[in-house]
Formats: structure tokens, C-alpha cells, sequence
């Protein structure tokens, strides 16, 4: 009776796990890819890119390759008016068929939806959403010890994992979203300007 339950979870994990290149790539250097076993049934082999822009230069550009649960392959970004991250990834279902790393995205352009962005003292300013950006972003966010509020466009994407403790350790603890231009009302920070020019690296969620 062992040998069998031995054989069959063998068999089990052959068939049901995949095997998939692993890849961090930083901002400044290179990596090897190795192949790792996803630890994980019904996991797939993905690869993400992480791109995150202020005053209109690239500042990170960050990829990474290795196994990742369905929901974590997303398209999105997130848009804060004075930093933008734009998240994109390919995920498959075969044997290290990972092998290449998404191509950086062509520059979006304003879709017509309009929310608040936070310009230091006042969120009142007016941001442009662009691309696939359909939601506004409401998050309070510790900055110094102080908890200031951010508000700007996201994708929907964003919007329904704001409950996955990546994108709230990210963006912060009180993260919300709603639909409809300027559905969020105006309102005074308790801060000065806050550079939001870091990218979103725990929205890397493959592991």
C-alpha cells in the first residue's frame, strides 16, 4: 500500500506541476535563467515586466521569470500623476515555455476618463487616465511617518487584487477603487508633495 500511494503522488506531482525558467533581472545587471519545479499544482510558467516612469523618463524596468498562480498574470498600471507603473506579463501552460519576456509596451495615450491626482496639499488636480486605466485609485500611504492619501487612475486589473497583500503592501494598507470621472471627491492631504517614483515591486508576485 506505500509503494502504491508513493507511486501515485509521484505520478500526481509529474502531472499536475510544471517545470519553468527562473529569472530576476534588475535594473542594472543581467541574469542567467535556471529552471525551478513550480512547488504548486495548477500553477503556470510566466514571465512579468515592471515598468515604472516619472516625468516622463523610465526609471525601472524591471523582469522576472518563474512559476505564477493564473490571477497573477495581470496587464495594468497604476497612474499617480507624478509616477506611473505599468505592469505587463505572458504566462503559458507547457514545460519551460517561459522563454521570452514581454516586449515594453508602446506608449498609451489618454482614453477619455478623467479622476483626482494629489499634487502636494490638495487633491484636486485633474489626471488624464490612459490605456486600460478605467478606474480611479484612492490608497493611504506612510510616507515618513505620516499617512498621506494618493489618488490617480488604475486598471481594473489593480483594482479587483487590491485585496492581495502585494498590491496593498505596495501601493498601501487602505486601498480603493471606483468607476466614473472624478468619482472620488477633492480633498486636502495631510503632506507635502509625496514622489511617488518607486516602482511597485511587490506587484512581482511569482514565486
Amino acid at each position: 500500500m506505500y509503494l502504491l500511494t508513493l507511486i501515485f503522488g509521484i505520478v500526481f506531482h509529474k502531472a499536475y506541476t510544471l517545470k519553468c525558467y527562473e529569472c530576476v533581472l534588475g535594473n542594472s545587471g543581467t541574469c542567467t535563467d535556471t529552471t525551478k519545479e513550480c512547488p504548486l499544482s495548477g500553477q503556470q510558467c510566466g514571465a512579468l515586466r515592471v515598468l515604472s516612469y516619472a516625468g516622463g523618463s523610465k526609471l525601472v524596468d524591471l523582469n522576472v521569470k518563474s512559476c505564477a498562480l493564473a490571477d497573477e498574470c495581470i496587464e495594468g498600471s497604476v497612474n499617480f500623476g507624478i509616477s506611473r507603473t505599468v505592469i505587463t506579463s505572458k504566462c503559458c501552460t507547457s514545460d519551460l515555455c517561459n522563454t521570452q519576456l514581454p516586449a515594453e509596451p508602446n506608449k498609451s495615450n489618454p482614453n477619455g476618463k478623467k479622476c483626482f491626482s494629489c499634487d502636494g496639499q490638495k487633491c484636486t488636480a485633474t489626471l488624464n487616465c490612459e490605456g486600460n486605466e478605467d478606474h480611479c485609485i484612492s490608497a493611504a500611504v506612510n510616507t515618513g511617518g505620516v499617512q498621506t492619501t494618493v489618488k490617480g487612475c488604475a486598471s481594473k486589473q489593480i483594482c479587483s487584487n487590491t485585496a492581495n497583500p502585494q498590491i496593498s503592501g505596495a501601493i498601501g494598507p487602505e486601498i480603493s477603487c471606483c468607476q466614473g470621472d472624478f468619482c472620488y471627491s477633492a480633498s486636502s492631504t495631510s503632506a507635502g508633495l509625496l514622489l511617488l517614483v518607486a516602482p511597485l515591486f511587490s506587484l512581482v508576485m511569482f514565486s
